[in-house]
C-alpha cells in the first residue's frame, strides 16, 4: 500500500460471535468514526469483513489495528469458539498493509474502556464503597460468557481476559438443584455459559417448563427476555429472574478468584436492556452471598454498561 494513502488512524474491530463491528479512531479528535456492523452468518471468514469494511472506507486506509475478538488465548492463530472461524495475525497484517496490528480478547477490549466510559454509559446497581486504583472486573454474557480484569500497573492499564464462561457453576436454590438435576443427564457438567448466555436463556426456559409440566414455546432469548420484562408470561418472569441469580452467583465467584474488589461491570449484548429489571432481580444479593466473604462483597461497586461501543473503545485505547 503506498505511503501516501497511510493514516495515523487506527482500525478497531469488537468481533462476537454473532456479529462484528469495525470503526476508525482518530486519536486527534479522540472519536471514532465509519462505524459499520455485520453479520457473521453473511460472511464466510473475518478477513471477508475487514476486506468489506475498508472497500468502503471514505479516507486514507489506516496502518494501525487493533481487534477484539471472542476467542479464548491465542498466539498468531486466532480460533473462536461460537463461530467457525480462524485466522493468522501475521497474514492479515501482511494481506491489509497493517504496521502494527495488535489482537486481545473481546473482554480485554471491553476492560480497557473501562477508564473511557461517560457517567451515561453506566448505571449503578449497587453503589459499595468506592476506592481508586484497585483492580476492576468485568463480565457479560452475549452468545458466550466472556470476563475480563483491569489493573493499573505504573500508570499502564493491563487487561487480563479470562473464560468464567467455562466456570462451574453451583446451586444455591432447591429449584436450581432440580434444574441442574435435570440438566445434567442432557448436558454432563453445568458450565457457567451454559445458563447464562443467550443461548443459555433459552436452555433455562426449556428447562423451567419441563419441570413445570408445561410446554415450552419456542421462542427466542430476545423473546423470553420481552415477556420477563413487560410482566405479560410467568414463566418468562421466572426464568430471567433465575438467569440474573446465576449471573450475579458466578460473577461473585469471578471477582474472588481475581480480587477485583474495586468494581464489577456487566457488559454483553442482552444487559442493556433489561437492567431495570436486573436491578430488582436476586443478582445483587447472590452476588454478595459468598459466606464469610460477604461482607467484603458488599463493598464491591456493581454497575451495568449500557453502551453499544465499548468494545471499539476498549480497542481504541488498548496499547499496541
Amino acid at each position: 500500500m503506498p505511503l501516501s494513502n497511510a493514516s495515523p488512524n487506527r482500525l478497531v474491530a469488537d468481533v462476537g460471535g454473532t456479529n462484528c463491528r469495525l470503526a476508525l479512531f482518530d486519536p486527534l479528535a479522540n472519536e471514532l468514526r465509519s462505524l459499520s456492523t455485520y453479520i457473521n452468518r453473511d460472511y464466510g471468514q473475518f478477513e471477508d469483513i475487514i476486506a468489506a469494511w475498508l472497500n468502503a472506507l471514505a479516507e486514507p486506509r489506516p496502518t494501525d489495528c487493533c481487534l477484539a475478538v471472542a476467542a479464548p488465548p491465542f498466539d498468531d492463530r486466532v480460533t473462536m469458539l461460537n463461530i467457525d472461524w480462524s485466522f493468522s495475525r501475521r497474514e492479515l497484517a501482511e494481506r491489509f498493509g497493517f504496521s502494527q496490528l495488535r489482537c486481545i480478547n473481546d473482554f480485554e477490549g471491553n476492560a480497557y474502556a473501562l477508564p473511557h466510559l461517560s457517567d451515561q454509559n453506566l448505571t449503578t446497581l449497587h453503589r459499595g464503597k468506592v476506592t481508586e486504583g484497585g483492580k476492576l472486573a468485568i463480565v457479560g454474557p452475549g452468545t458466550g460468557l466472556g470476563g475480563s480484569t483491569l489493573n493499573i500497573v505504573g500508570g499502564v492499564p493491563v487487561a487480563c481476559a479470562s473464560e468464567p464462561g467455562h466456570m462451574g457453576l453451583a446451586a444455591a436454590t432447591e429449584l436450581e438443584l432440580e434444574l441442574f438435576r435435570y440438566l445434567q443427564p442432557r448436558y454432563g457438567e453445568i458450565y457457567a455459559e451454559l445458563l447464562v448466555s443467550g443461548p443459555g436463556l433459552r436452555h433455562l426456559y426449556q428447562a423451567l417448563a419441563a419441570l413445570r409440566g408445561e410446554e415450552a414455546k419456542p421462542l427466542t432469548s430476545k423473546e423470553i427476555s420481552a415477556g420477563a420484562l413487560t410482566g405479560e408470561c410467568e414463566l418468562s418472569t421466572l426464568t430471567l429472574n433465575t438467569f440474573c441469580a446465576l449471573l450475579g452467583s458466578i460473577a461473585g465467584d469471578f471477582v474472588l478468584a481475581n480480587g477485583a474488589y474495586s468494581g464489577l461491570y456487566l457488559a454483553g449484548g442482552i444487559i442493556p436492556g433489561m437492567i431495570p429489571f436486573v436491578r430488582a432481580s436476586p443478582f445483587v444479593r447472590r452476588f454478595q452471598a459468598k459466606g464469610k466473604m460477604r461482607e467484603h462483597l458488599a463493598l464491591v461497586p456493581l454497575h451495568a454498561i449500557n453502551c453499544e461501543t465499548t468494545g471499539l473503545l476498549g480497542a481504541a485505547h488498548a496499547p499496541l
